[in-house]
């Protein structure tokens, strides 16, 4: 027999269904309803705009059944199933809620470290990623559904970065960080402050999310790092069971955390980037047509990113037989570099079967040291090709990280060509790339994508 109970539960959960799903179908709205600040439709974009609403669908469902300021994981805040924001292809992204009124250890494992400690990396055999970054933040980009989070005091900020530069690890790759309000007395080790006090507003900002990027470079042989979070006092504890109300409660949360992401993330492309035309009347786009804006550090205009990461980005615009080359220079060499393209969803193209991205690892540098990409549609037979996966118009992104400001920046210069005039616009000595040498860059890709995003 069915109680009063289990009745009202029932019709408590199915209420909070239909609502979600009434709300899901509000987010869908953003894919082509003009009010809302979505791509021209044309078939691809249309099709490629539905699959990133199930992405965000996909990431919310974790995000409010699973994400615990109490139990943490690190969970990956970006992959195959859900890219968004103009995505790194060379970026494990990893994200966990946290009270950061409260303390945490992190423990990890990164392999072979010894290029992190300014050595030439080990000749053979598995290593770490070139660079890992931890950061503690108020608020998740995008949540808020409104472009006022981007200005100061709008809900983000951050509270502290570990980088490899200051990050103490073992012999042995293994390193542990405390992250919380307050360092203990007398610990010495790698701490992460989660809160922090504004020396200009006098403003107290405590986090309830902490980030971890890793950056790969030499695809074939770098190796995801070993991660655990815990709050301290919390090991070994459980969470409460699921019940209807709380259930009810991470429905609604998770149309909520769809339908201000698809909003946010597309006012900001037209708004912000000013990706469709010039917003702000001083004639010029943020994000240049068949060119790279002039390299600039992380900042709110960037949507954030990464914070040590110096940005140039723009869109391109191709003819089938028209290609851009982009030549970059860096006085200062960073610890990473790395460019590639994206739909104008903000999703990276396919980067494990396609070349579609390269970085200072992969991209062969001329004898007078710039890097020269090829932004084609086709294979022009030469090093340094970015795929456009035949997408006629999308993002392209230039990322150089640094853990402290460089003086001077990178400089990137974008030359748009006929397809036919390439090799006439690269160096002499530029050599070729075979279809055969092509297939073996595409299969190192692919068991790597499949080594970073494996389950087990």
């Amino acid at each position: 027999m069915t109680s009063p109970e289990s009745t009202d539960a029932g019709d408590m959960l199915r209420h909070a269904w239909d609502a979600m799903i009434e709300r899901l179908g509000r987010a869908r709205s953003a894919i082509d309803d003009p009010a809302l600040h979505p791509p021209p439709p044309d078939d691809r974009t249309l099709a490629e705009g539905y699959r990133y609403l199930l992405g965000f669908v996909f990431s919310a469902i974790e995000r409010a059944f699973v994400g615990d300021q109490d139990f943490p994981y690190f969970r990956r805040a970006i992959q195959l199933a859900d890219k968004s924001t103009i995505d790194n292809a060379d970026a494990m992204y990893l994200e966990t809620p946290i009270d950061g009124s409260r303390t945490y250890r992190i423990r990890g494992r990164a392999g072979d470290v010894r290029h992190w400690r300014g050595e030439p990396p080990a000749a053979t055999g598995r290593k770490a990623p070139p660079y890992v970054i931890f950061e503690a933040h108020t608020g998740y980009a995008g949540d808020s559904g409104s472009l006022a989070e981007l200005r100061p005091g709008g809900g983000r900020a951050g509270t502290g970065t570990l980088d490899i530069a200051d990050l103490e690890v073992e012999p042995d790759g293994s390193f542990e960080i405390l992250a919380g309000p307050d360092r203990p007395s007398g610990h010495t080790g790698n701490f992460l402050p989660t809160r922090r006090t504004s020396q200009r507003t006098k403003q107290t900002h405590t986090a309830d999310h902490l980030s971890m990027r890793v950056l790969f470079g030499d695809w074939e042989r770098e190796d995801p790092l070993e991660l655990h979070i815990a709050q301290i006092g919390k090991e070994g504890e459980h969470p409460p069971p699921l019940d209807p109300a709380t259930a009810a409660a991470k429905m609604a949360r998770v149309a909520e955390i769809v339908d201000n992401q698809m909003r946010f993330w597309n006012e900001f492309y037209a708004v912000v980037l000013e990706t469709y035309q010039d917003m702000n009347g001083d004639g010029e786009r943020y994000m240049p047509r068949n060119d790279l804006n002039a390299p600039s550090r992380a900042g709110l205009a960037t949507g954030g990113g990464q914070s040590t990461n110096v940005y140039a980005g723009g869109v391109y615009e191709l003819g089938p037989d028209e290609a851009l080359v982009i030549e970059t220079r860096t006085p200062i060499a960073p610890a990473y570099a790395g460019f590639g393209l994206s739909n104008l969803w903000g999703e990276s193209h396919d980067y494990a079967n396609r070349i579609s991205s390269l970085n200072s690892f992969q991209a062969e540098a001329d004898d007078d040291g710039a890097v020269r990409y090829v932004v084609a549609h086709h294979d022009p037979g030469v090093p340094n090709w970015i795929d456009t996966t035949g997408l006629e118009v999308g993002f392209m992104t230039h990322r150089w990280t640094y853990s402290k400001p460089p003086e001077p920046l990178p400089t990137a210069e974008v030359t748009k060509v006929e397809f036919n005039e390439i090799r006439a616009h690269l160096q002499d000595a530029t050599g070729t790339v075979t279809a055969g040498e092509r297939r073996e860059q595409i299969r190192i890709r692919q068991e790597h994508v499949q080594r970073r995003f494996r389950q087990s």
